[in-house]
């Protein structure tokens, strides 16, 4: 029996998962993973505000959610591939690129929600031109927020890369001509480590926490450039599940414009909102995970 047929209960809850989710079905086919109706979906900050505009909606059409609060992306794609969730909404097409090809899994993007800029931020100096010769940038050390890092600082003028650099590039990559030298970090550490460094590259993730005001990066890339396309985030389902019409439902939900402006609100005005169809998603996603190979 397929979602659409099941009678449904308005109720929509979060819970928060653990490191581990446990085992609640198997995965595969159509059903959902709670297998009465409910659907359950992987988000990070169920909290937010755009989360409980986005669960008034859903109720309004009559679906049953279950927010599942990740606290472990590492844990996130392999419960959907294994059936614990029936979909996720917190990566972008590179992190999904990643997981894909190293976990030889085919989990599909079935819809664009948003492209949030990555700033490059300083509390000692005020313009790029005022970032010195030999100058310290620090960048956030995970594989797909690092390349990107480094293609905003290229694109800035503070560094050069080998052959013009990629989705893939390391900080190997940065050439001894570059005007700067970058430190990856944690993440998290990026705003952090601004009072010992000359400017760093923050994820829009950690700016409010931080005090930083989107306005005052020095520099930031173009969301609606082609560069920016591996960082559109994404609604992914397991491959046979990508035409269920509950879950292209919940895509729909999201691009309504109650949600549209809580998403811009809850990102401080900096998200800007993407409507690619699954089918350029795919196409972007192959030649991600074409590109991932080629460099293994």
């Amino acid at each position: 029996m397929s979602r659409t047929t099941r009678t449904r209960l308005v109720t929509v809850t979060a819970i928060a998962a653990a490191a581990t989710f446990t085992l609640t079905a198997c995965g595969g086919g159509s059903g959902n993973a709670e297998g009465d109706g409910t659907l359950r979906i992987g988000v990070v900050g169920a909290s937010d505000d755009k989360w409980a505009v986005f669960q008034e909606q859903a109720e309004a059409e009559g679906l049953t959610i279950e927010l599942v609060d990740l606290q472990d992306y590492t844990q996130a794609n392999p419960s959907l591939s294994q059936g614990e969730l029936d979909a996720n909404q917190f990566q972008h097409l590179q992190f999904l690129a990643g997981y894909n090809v190293d976990a030889d899994d085919d989990l599909t993007p079935i819809g664009a929600t948003a492209v949030y800029p990555l700033g490059l931020y300083s509390e000692k100096h005020d313009s790029l031109e005022q970032i010195p010769a030999g100058g310290e940038v620090a960048v956030p050390n995970d594989p797909t927020n690092l390349a990107r890092a480094l293609l905003v600082l290229q694109d800035a003028g503070l560094i050069e890369l080998k052959d013009g650099g990629s989705a893939v590039s390391t900080e190997a990559d940065v050439l001894p001509s570059s005007k700067v030298t970058v430190t990856p970090v944690a993440a998290e550490q990026t705003p952090i480590q601004l009072k010992s460094v000359d400017a760093s590259i923050v994820n829009n993730d950690f700016l409010a926490d931080s005090g930083l005001d989107p306005d005052s990066a020095l520099f930031q890339d173009d969301p609606d450039s082609k560069a920016a396309e591996p960082y559109i985030n994404v609604w992914v389902a397991r491959a046979e599940d990508s035409d269920d019409p509950d879950l292209k439902k919940l895509v729909e939900i999201s691009h309504s414009d109650e949600v549209v402006a809580a998403e811009k609100k809850q990102s401080g005005g900096t998200a800007v909102i993407k409507d690619n169809s699954p089918e350029e998603l795919q196409e972007i996603l192959s030649g991600l995970e074409d590109d991932i190979r080629s460099a293994s």
